[in-house]
Order: structure tokens, then C-alpha cells, then sequence
């Protein structure tokens, strides 16, 4: 994707079928982190709190990814593994077909805000 430098312009340049789940994404986490500002860093959209990114997203041509502090991984891995999602160290990928749901995205930000002490 190209270079972007807010959310709106990330989401508006993300292939098509993931924007609607993108904006969905946004919404969440921000609900989810009321007080986190919104940023771009490493040309991913985050939300940050002080210095701190707490979570952040990413669009692929193929999937999606929910990115969060490695413990929030951990914790959720059951429910993760339940909705068969892919899960690394520090995210969660999704796609169109096996969306993420928004249940989970407000238990990972939370729990991500949680683990580094914010």
C-alpha cells in the first residue's frame, strides 16, 4: 500500500473488501481507548497513549491484522484459536470471510492498554 498519513487516508487506500472491516477496526479500538490518540507509525495506523502504541492495525491483500503487546496475545489465545484465528507474538490476522470479532478486539486493546501499564 502506499504511504499514508492519517487513518482515513490508510482505510481509503486498503483493498476494497477490507475497508467496511477496517473502519469497523477503528471505531472499535477507539471505543475501546477512549483516551489514545490516534497515530501513524511504521506507516501503520495506531492508537497511542503517552509514548506508547497500545494497538495498532494493517491491511494486506489478502487478510488483516489486529496488532497488540504480546501478553494480550497470550491471554485471549484460547478465544483466538476458537474463532479460528492466525495468531504470532503480537497479532492477530483476519479476512473478510473469518472476521475478527468486536468482542475480542475490545478484550485485546484492553488487555494490550493492561500489559504495559496504562
Amino acid at each position: 500500500m502506499a504511504k499514508t498519513d492519517n487513518h482515513d487516508a490508510y482505510i481509503a487506500a486498503a483493498p476494497a473488501p477490507f475497508r467496511a472491516m477496517l473502519a469497523q477496526l477503528r471505531a472499535q479500538l477507539s471505543r475501546a481507548l477512549p483516551d489514545a490518540k490516534e497515530v501513524m507509525k511504521y506507516d501503520m495506523p495506531g492508537f497511542q497513549i503517552e509514548d506508547t502504541i497500545i494497538a495498532g492495525y494493517a491491511a494486506f491483500s489478502k487478510q488483516c491484522g489486529l496488532y497488540v503487546d504480546p501478553g494480550a496475545i497470550a491471554a485471549h489465545a484460547d478465544e483466538i484459536a476458537i474463532l479460528k484465528l492466525k495468531a504470532t507474538k503480537t497479532g492477530v490476522t483476519f479476512s473478510v470471510s473469518n472476521p475478527i470479532t468486536d468482542e475480542l478486539v475490545e478484550k485485546l486493546a484492553v488487555s494490550s492498554r493492561g500489559k504495559k501499564g496504562l
